[in-house]
């Protein structure tokens, strides 16, 4: 595996998710480590990124979660430095961060997205609790691993709520979106194609912080409780949706709700999975066969490809 060079696996970072980053990029590192690549870790909080050259890497394994990391930011410096590294470019991780643009990009082109709202000072928060119905769900349009969802379940508890998160200094708009009763799921897409979907049941409110990193009580059904139609419409769906922001062929996750009536919408792109113990790529991935070394090594070899 030495024809990848030297590889720096970019973790932490200055994002609210820098501990998970942190995480993920450990089990990256010594996975690539275990197939015999030069890979070493690569904090852009502790050393300049501009070290990348000084210390003669070759190649950059992304797992930054986050703004920075995940938003174009750090992607624009790579590619200036001229570093190939892996993941979705510049155009696609700044849509894939921001909800409210994919959603706008995916209602465009006719894909199911759950009825939503952009919110300001000056909104009608009573008339939008109305028109969505209670429960509903409110968040920023820009941070990740669920950071600032909170879910709406009294009348009049909007407004309060906002005004929270928008004295929190959280990146992108407020929204505030439709609840769907039917279920959690996700599914991944690589090289174009789509892995198997993954149903989650969480045993917390929602699927939030806490669920996904923290606990070790919530469920993954991998393969889904989805009928085979219902498979292959949300397999189409996700590599519609990766596709639509300019996710090409690299690895990325689309999540849905399915509403009480079993319709899926699409809620929102991950273009840089997390890859922990916790993580649903992986776990999807070793359903086909691929396990979480293979994976790694399978999402480099990509990088490489698509930059040479």
């Amino acid at each position: 595996m030495q024809h990848f060079g030297k590889v720096a696996v970019l973790m932490g970072g200055f994002s609210s998710e820098r501990e998970i980053s942190l995480i993920s990029g450990k089990a990256i590192l010594e996975a690539l480590q275990s197939r015999g690549v030069d890979a070493h870790a690569f904090d852009p909080a502790e050393t300049e990124l501009s070290e990348l050259k000084t210390q003669n890497f070759d190649m950059a394994f992304n797992i930054l979660h986050g703004t920075y990391g995940e938003d174009g930011t750090v992607q624009g410096a790579l590619e200036a430095l001229g570093i190939p590294y892996t993941g979705c470019g510049v155009l696609a991780s700044a849509l894939g961060m921001d909800k409210y643009r994919c959603k706008l990009i995916w209602s465009a082109l006719g894909l199911p997205v759950p009825p939503f709202e952009v919110l300001h000072d000056d909104s009608d928060f009573a008339a939008v609790e109305q028109k969505l119905g209670l429960p509903l769900f409110i968040k920023p349009a820009a941070e990740g691993s669920s950071v600032g969802v909170v879910k709406i379940k009294q009348a009049g508890e909007l407004a309060q709520q906002y005004a929270q998160l928008r004295d929190m200094g959280l990146h992108g708009v407020i929204l505030a979106e439709q609840f769907m009763s039917g279920g959690e799921y996700t599914c991944g897409v690589f090289n174009s194609k789509a892995l198997p979907s993954i149903r989650i049941i969480p045993q917390t409110e929602f699927y939030d912080y806490e669920a996904k990193y923290l606990r070790d009580d919530t469920v993954y059904l991998c393969p889904s409780d989805l009928s085979s139609e219902d498979e292959r419409t949300m397999q189409h769906l996700a590599q519609e949706a990766f596709a639509a922001i300019g996710g090409g062929n690299t690895l990325g996750r689309i999540d849905f709700l399915k509403d009480s009536a079993g319709c899926l919408y699409i809620l929102e792109a991950n273009t840089l999975p997390g890859m922990t113990s916790h993580s649903l790529i992986p776990k999807s991935a070793l359903q086909i066969g691929i396990s979480f070394a293979d994976l790694c090594i399978a999402v480099l070899q990509n990088a490489q490809d698509e930059r040479r």
